[in-house]
């Protein structure tokens, strides 16, 4: 029988644990995931590993949401699956390094951005070219069609420097100008 220090330590290990699965649940929205996802994630950076039916007997959510979930985590870098000798269920292990899911996130995100509005603009200036080649539009049209094109050269610098952002965390290089430890 383990004497009542033990049984209090235990009592205060989990405790200490709750305090941050809670708060990284409830945090978990900047990496648009929902509260279960986040709370699935912070139990899970706790264990070493865990299979769909223990997640669903530690959280009591449904295995459909919890395979959601599982599902969203693995598209935001913070879930992987992991092999299991001699098993047929799914095992899974949480990325336990932040810098990493932070990285892999945004990343995404900022890549997305950038590439999708590079196209746009790119798009909106072969159209702007069209206006700018007819002689026949009116001086106010040609106007606002040149302040339109400006304005599109100036977001590109915004769009370039996310893009070398991007690079620069992929690549590490940021951690050269903004150290992981200060």
């Amino acid at each position: 029988m383990a004497n009542s220090h033990d049984e209090m330590a235990k009592e205060k290990l989990e405790e200490a644990k709750g305090y941050v699965i809670e708060t990284i649940a409830e945090t978990m929205d900047v990496y648009g995931v929902t509260p279960a996802a986040g709370k699935l994630y912070a139990t899970m950076y706790f264990k070493e590993q865990m299979n769909l039916d223990e997640m669903r007997e530690e959280l009591g959510m449904s295995k459909p949401s919890m395979s959601t979930s599982v599902r969203k985590l693995q598209e935001n870098e913070m879930v992987k699956k992991k092999f299991q000798k001699g098993s047929r269920k799914h095992t899974y292990a949480a990325e336990k390094d932040f810098f990493h899911s932070f990285m892999s996130y945004y990343c995404q995100l900022w890549d997305r951005e950038a590439k999708m509005n590079m196209e746009a603009i790119k798009q909106a200036e072969f159209t702007l070219d069209q206006i700018f080649e007819d002689e026949n539009v009116a001086s106010e049209l040609m106007e606002e069609a040149r302040e339109i094109y400006d304005q599109l050269e100036q977001s590109k610098i915004y769009y370039r420097w996310l893009e070398r952002l991007v690079a620069s965390i992929r690549s590490e290089e940021i951690y050269e100008f903004l150290p992981k430890k200060p």
